[in-house]
């Protein structure tokens, strides 16, 4: 079994591991509201939306973190200003900004020298590349988006059953949606270095889809999504190592490949219950 803990005999697959599980708790608690919520499309926008901050971050030599939460916060923002004075829908509005801000990024990118350098390390992540401060970064950003969850949880659910109900409850449907969309902006920023702008959105939803599969409440499924999201940065990382493929993209499809293993159990459970079921009822006396 040496194969298994081969790769995590070094310190900086070890710091892997432990940052790309920050990052599957990180994922899981919003994941499961992007699930829940039908929000994957906002995931996926908000991670291509960061590529124009962390473009400008690496050309100009500043924390790419940091250029990627600009980013996220300003097509945030800018979301919900289309939606509010120019009137228009929210998918339009993500869809208009999300263009928008993958073009730009594009653009800073190709007026740099490295582009192809540059383009891959932004798209595809650098997980074996976390150190000790991102491991701080990491656990704060955790720590914060558990703690929004925590507070806000109340509303959160309101929000998702009916938005009208939670406005007449008094629990406030706005801020609500504003924690939602700050907690799934945290999540993506997160895990942009470990799996890249490209594949943010596998980690993000897949772990929540497979966990759905198997429970009904909202916290138990964050608790498993984290689970599964775990083992699948722990598989990825093993995987990637001695195949030689790219970690992040590993871990990624490792997700993507519980969330089917996952749905195809629970289809063949459900199937058998059916046939176990009408079996008996024909054996049943009339």
């Amino acid at each position: 079994m040496t194969w298994l803990s081969d790769p995590f005999s070094f310190e900086f697959v070890q710091r892997a591991l432990l940052g790309g599980m920050f990052v599957a708790v990180l994922c899981a608690v919003a994941g499961t509201w992007v699930v829940v919520r039908g929000m994957a499309f906002l995931g996926e926008a908000l991670a291509h939306g960061m590529l124009p901050g962390v473009a400008l971050a690496t050309v100009l030599g500043l924390p790419v973190l940091l250029g990627a939460a600009v980013s996220a916060i300003a097509m945030s923002l800018g979301i919900g200003a289309l939606q509010r004075r120019a009137k228009l829908s929210y998918d339009t509005s993500i869809g208009l900004l999300f263009v928008g801000m993958l073009a730009l990024g594009v653009i800073v990118i190709s007026h740099a020298g490295s582009f192809a350098t540059d383009a891959t390390a932004i798209l595809f992540g650098d997980i074996l590349a976390i150190g000790s401060a991102d491991l701080v970064v990491l656990a704060v950003a955790t720590g914060l988006g558990v703690a929004a969850a925590v507070v806000a949880h109340r509303s959160l659910v309101a929000l998702a059953i009916d938005e009208r109900v939670a406005r007449v409850l008094g629990l406030g449907p706005r801020i609500a949606q504003t924690v939602l969309v700050g907690l799934v902006t945290l999540a993506v920023v997160a895990s942009y270095q470990a799996v890249g702008s490209l594949l943010v959105v596998g980690l993000l939803v897949a772990p929540a889809v497979a966990a759905r599969q198997w429970t009904a409440r909202i916290a138990s499924t964050m608790v498993v999504a984290a689970v599964i999201g775990s083992a699948s940065v722990a598989v990825g990382l093993v995987v990637s190592w001695h195949a030689a493929t790219a970690a992040g993209a590993t871990i990624a499809a490792t997700a993507i490949a519980a969330a089917g293993i996952s749905w195809a159990l629970r289809a063949a459970m459900d199937a058998g219950r059916r046939r176990t079921a009408s079996s008996l009822s024909l054996r049943l006396p009339a």
